[in-house]
């Protein structure tokens, strides 16, 4: 069976903190789906459609990460795409509360797909796409917390 993982967020933006998740990840499934979550409540600073080429153009020389956008229940994604694994990323205390129940209400909808847990590099750990939305809103300088892909736009805005 090919083991296929989902790496769910909004990206807005994606971070060298995802991209490291990501690229830890790979040696251990045959594909990743980076998947961003579609929420008609909330702000977005980039379309869709950026957040999404963002991703294409970061892993475009890597065939086994692919992106989709989804909207509803993250693990109803999981089983439309047959993946039989959740990848998630944990900076701190606080967030492996919040994966962990996550983890476990999705164990009881969908017991046949497991949660792996990433633990996020030390130099990577402050680093939350919420942040780096502020620096870019009040005109900071981003170099260090996103991929190349994502500078090269801003510099085009």
């Amino acid at each position: 069976m090919e083991k296929i993982a989902v790496f769910p967020g909004s990206f807005d933006p994606i971070t060298i903190g995802h991209t490291d998740i990501i690229t830890r990840a790979l040696p251990l499934f045959d594909k990743i789906v980076v998947a961003i979550g579609k929420n008609s409540q909330k702000k977005y600073l980039f379309s869709l459609e950026e957040r999404l080429q963002f991703i294409q153009e970061v892993f475009e020389e890597q065939p086994r990460v692919t992106v989709a956008a989804y909207e509803g229940l993250t693990i109803t994604f999981c089983q439309q795409i047959k993946a039989n694994y959740l990848l998630r990323g944990v900076r701190s205390a606080p967030d492996f509360e919040f994966e962990r129940n996550i983890a476990q209400l999705n164990q009881t909808l969908a017991p046949d797909i497991e949660t792996v847990l990433f633990i996020c590099r030390p130099q990577y750990s402050h680093i939350s796409s919420t942040i780096v939305r502020e620096i870019i809103i009040h005109k900071g300088n981003v170099k260090s917390f996103v991929p190349k892909p994502v500078l090269t736009l801003l510099q085009s805005r």
